[in-house]
C-alpha cells in the first residue's frame, strides 16, 4: 500500500507536474481523493464492438475503424447531410447525420473513431443513422470487452490522458478510503461497500456492476444532504428564539377587513398556517407558493399586519426596486388611514432619504419596511424586527436571512414565490421550509388565452394586436437576446444552434414598422437599474403601450392594462418560465392574450410549447419542465448556496430521494446529534460539506 496520504496534493504524483496540476484545477482535482471521488459521467459500452464484415440488419452495434471518406452535401437553406465512412481492410461502413453541418470540420481522414448505433443494410455498404461518434486515440488500449469510464474534461487534458490518471490513483489508493456506514446498516439498505464502489464505478466489470455501484454513492450524497437539512431545523428549533405573534378571532377579522375584496378559500387556510407559525417561540421558516396571480400578496400584508398588530415591525424584500416600489405604494393605498405607517429602502434613495428611514426602521416608528438587497446591508437596526417576507426567494442568497436576525431574537421568515417548484427540488433545495401552497385564482383573475403561431401567422398576429392597442391595451414583446448572438437572462436557454430573435433588432424592427404608430419602450438586462426602472415605470403610468423587452419583466410590475404578449424565440425557454411571462398579462378587467412563436425547424420546441397552450396549470408545467430539462439553474440553486450534486440525478433518482429523506429523519429522531460512534464519520461529512451553506454549528 502507497504511504502518500489521500488527502496530499495531485501535482506532486506519478506523471502530473506542475503543468498538468494546473489544468486538473479547473476541474477542481486538486487532492487524491478529489480524483477517487471524480466519477464519470458516462460509459462507453464496447463489449458489443463487431467487426464490420460481420454487421447484420438491425444489429445495435459499435464498430471502430479508420475514416476513409466523408462528404458534407448543402441542401438549401439550413438543410444538409453529412457521409463520413470508416474502413478496416476491404470492409466499409457508413455513418449518416441531417442537419448537423459542423460535423465535417471535427474529422479528418485517417482518424480512429468508433460509430456506435443500429445497423442498417444498403444494397452498396452497412449504414447508421445519426449513430453516436467517439474519437479513439491512438494510444488508447484494446477496445473489445471492454466499458471505459467518460470523465468530465477542460482544455489541456485528453480523456485517455485522464483516464489513466484515474486509474491509478483509484488502484492506489481505494483501500485508505474510509467507510462511512457501518456493515449492518450496508446490508439493511442493500448497498455495496465504499471501496468496491469505487472500484466498479471506475473500472466495472460489465454493465451488470455500473447501477449498484452508482446506487451506493447516490444514496450516500441524498442521505448526506437530507441530514444536513433536518439537523438545521432541528438547530434552529433548539437555539433560534422568535417573539410570539398571537392572534385571535378580534385580530384576525380586522385585518382581513382591509382587503377590498372577498378571499379565496385557499388564502384562508395559508394566512391560518402563517398565523399558527407566528403565534410560536420557534421562528417561523415557511415557504409560500403558488400560481401566478394567486394572491400570494394578500397572505404577505396579513402577516406583516399580523406582526404589527402585535408592536413589532414587518420587513417584505422584493427581487428588483421596480416591485418594491409597487408593494409600498399598494401597502400605502391599503394602509391610508391606519397609524401603521410604511416605508421603503432602496439603493437609490438619496442619503438625506435613506438617514430618514433608518432612522425610523431604529426608533420604531415606522412598522413596515418594504425595500430590495439594500435591506440586508450591514448596520441596520430595527426597534423590534418580528417579522421578514422575501419575494421571489430563489434570486437572494442563502444566508442573506442571518443579516436580518436582531440580537437574541430571529425573525419569523416567510419566503413567496411564483415558480412552482418540483417536488424533487422542494425536498432539496428548500427542504428547511415548511410549504403553503396557493392553489386557488381568485375570481376577478381573467384567463389568458395562448396560442402557438407558426411565422406564416406573424403578420395577423400583429394586425390583431394593433387592434387591441388602439382600443387603449398595452402589450409586451419578449425575445431571449440583446443581440444577435449573447443572451442575457440566466434562465433563458440556447434551445440549439439556430438563429435566434434578439430583443434590439426586434424594437428597431416594430418601431419603424408594425407599431410605428404607438410608443414603444425597451428592456433588458444590459440597461443600468435607472434605465430599466424608468422604462417599467412609463410602461405601468401607460406612457408607452409597447414594452419590447427580454425576461426581466418576469418578476415585473403589476399593470393590470398590459392583455397582451408576443414570446419570440419561445423553444428558448422552459415550461415554467413561459408560464412565468404569460402571469404578467390578464390581470385587470380584460382577458389576456399570448402569442408563442418558435425558432424555425424546432419540431421539438413545438412539442414542448403544446404543453404551455394546453394548461393554465403552473405546477404541471413545473412538473413537465423538470421532466423534459432538469433542474438546470431554474430555481437559483447557485445564488442559494447549495454544494452541487455530483452523482445524484433528482429526475432519475427520485425514489432514492424519499428513501434518503425517510432515513435521514429516522436516524436524527433515534440520535439527534449523530453522537453515536457508527455515524462519527458520517456526521464529519455533513459538516464538512453542508456546515458553511446551511449555517449548521457544529453539533454535538
Amino acid at each position: 500500500m502507497s504511504s502518500v496520504n489521500l488527502f496530499d496534493s495531485l501535482e506532486h504524483q506519478q506523471d502530473v507536474g506542475s503543468r498538468r496540476y494546473r489544468v486538473l484545477q479547473k476541474l477542481a482535482l486538486n487532492r487524491i481523493i478529489d480524483a477517487v471521488f471524480f466519477f464519470p459521467r458516462s460509459y462507453e459500452d464496447h463489449s458489443e464492438i463487431k467487426p464490420i464484415a460481420e454487421l447484420r440488419d438491425r444489429d445495435e452495434a459499435s464498430v471502430v475503424g479508420e475514416i476513409c471518406d466523408y462528404e458534407l452535401l448543402e441542401r438549401g437553406y439550413r438543410k444538409s447531410a453529412f457521409y463520413l465512412h470508416i474502413k478496416q481492410e476491404n470492409h466499409v461502413l457508413r455513418g449518416i447525420w441531417f442537419n448537423q453541418p459542423y460535423r465535417a470540420a471535427k474529422v479528418a481522414i485517417g482518424k480512429r473513431v468508433m460509430l456506435s448505433g443500429t445497423v442498417k443494410m444498403s444494397t452498396a455498404r452497412p449504414e447508421m443513422m445519426h449513430p453516436k461518434l467517439t474519437f479513439v486515440e491512438s494510444d488508447e488500449p484494446p477496445l473489445s470487452g471492454s466499458i471505459l469510464p467518460v470523465y468530465r474534461l477542460t482544455e489541456g487534458i485528453k480523456q485517455p490522458e485522464m483516464r489513466r490518471l484515474i486509474r491509478r490513483m483509484v488502484q492506489d489508493h481505494v483501500v485508505q478510503v474510509e467507510e462511512i456506514f457501518t456493515e449492518s446498516y450496508r446490508s439493511e439498505k442493500e448497498l455495496m461497500g465504499i471501496k468496491e464502489a469505487l472500484l466498479q464505478i471506475h473500472l466495472p466489470e460489465n454493465r451488470d456492476s455500473i447501477e449498484p455501484a452508482r446506487k451506493r454513492f447516490v444514496y450516500q450524497e441524498l442521505l448526506t444532504l437530507q441530514l444536513a437539512i433536518n439537523l438545521r431545523r432541528l438547530q434552529v428549533a433548539a437555539e433560534e428564539k422568535a417573539p410570539r405573534l398571537s392572534t385571535d378571532s378580534k385580530i384576525d377579522s380586522h385585518i382581513k377587513s382591509y382587503f377590498p375584496f372577498r378571499l379565496t378559500e385557499a388564502q384562508n387556510r395559508v394566512m391560518g398556517e402563517v398565523a399558527k407559525d407566528m403565534n410560536l417561540a420557534v421562528p417561523m421558516n415557511r415557504m409560500l407558493h403558488g400560481d401566478v396571480g394567486c394572491g400570494k400578496t394578500c397572505v404577505a400584508v396579513y402577516a406583516l399586519m399580523l406582526a404589527v398588530a402585535n408592536g413589532h415591525q414587518g420587513v417584505l424584500m422584493a427581487p428588483t426596486e421596480t416591485l418594491a416600489r409597487q408593494h409600498f405604494r399598494n401597502l400605502q393605498a391599503l394602509l391610508a388611514g391606519t397609524q401603521v405607517k410604511v416605508g421603503i429602502l432602496t439603493g437609490t434613495l438619496s442619503s438625506r432619504d435613506k438617514r430618514e428611514i433608518l432612522g425610523a426602521m431604529k426608533s420604531g416608528d415606522v412598522g413596515i419596511v418594504v425595500g430590495t438587497q439594500a435591506l440586508v446591508q450591514n448596520g441596520l437596526e430595527f426597534a423590534k424586527l418580528g417579522l421578514v417576507i422575501v419575494d421571489e426567494q430563489h434570486r437572494f442568497g442563502v444566508r442573506q436571512r442571518a443579516q436580518l436576525r436582531q440580537k437574541e431574537m430571529t425573525p419569523h421568515y416567510l419566503v413567496m414565490t411564483a415558480t412552482p417548484i418540483p417536488r424533487t427540488v422542494g425536498m432539496t433545495l428548500f427542504g428547511d421550509l415548511n410549504v403553503s401552497v396557493l392553489d386557488e385564482l381568485p375570481p376577478q383573475r381573467q384567463a389568458v388565452n395562448t396560442y402557438l403561431c407558426d411565422s406564416h401567422q406573424k403578420e395577423k398576429w400583429w394586425e390583431f394586436m394593433r387592434k387591441k392597442l388602439q382600443e387603449g391595451r398595452q402589450a409586451y414583446v419578449i425575445a431571449p437576446l440583446v443581440d444577435g448572438d449573447r443572451l442575457v437572462d440566466d434562465d433563458s436557454t440556447t434551445g440549439g444552434n439556430h438563429p435566434c430573435d434578439n430583443v434590439e433588432e426586434t424594437f428597431e424592427n416594430l418601431v419603424n414598422g408594425e407599431f410605428a404608430e404607438f410608443q414603444c419602450d425597451l428592456v433588458h438586462g444590459r440597461q443600468t437599474s435607472e434605465e430599466k426602472e424608468s422604462a417599467m415605470i412609463r410602461f405601468s403610468e401607460g406612457k408607452t403601450q409597447v414594452l419590447v423587452a427580454t425576461t426581466v419583466v418576469e418578476v415585473g410590475v403589476d399593470v393590470p392594462n398590459a392583455t397582451l404578449m408576443t414570446i419570440l424565440s419561445a423553444n428558448r425557454f422552459g415550461l415554467a418560465q413561459l408560464h412565468q411571462l404569460r402571469g404578467r398579462v390578464g390581470r385587470g378587467a380584460h382577458a389576456g392574450f399570448v402569442g408563442l412563436f418558435a425558432d424555425e425547424d424546432s419540431e421539438d420546441g413545438n412539442r414542448r410549447l403544446e404543453h404551455v397552450v394546453e394548461t393554465q396549470d403552473g405546477f404541471e408545467l413545473a412538473e413537465l419542465d423538470f421532466q423534459l430539462r432538469g433542474p438546470g439553474d431554474l430555481f437559483g440553486t447557485k445564488q442559494h448556496g447549495m454544494p452541487p450534486l455530483f452523482v445524484a440525478d433528482l429526475q432519475r433518482d427520485f425514489e432514492l430521494l424519499v428513501s434518503a429523506r425517510q432515513d435521514a429523519q429516522k436516524i436524527l429522531e433515534a440520535d439527534p446529534q449523530l453522537n453515536s460512534s457508527d455515524f462519527a464519520i458520517l456526521k464529519k461529512r455533513v459538516m464538512n460539506r453542508y456546515g458553511a451553506a446551511l449555517d449548521i454549528s457544529d453539533v454535538g
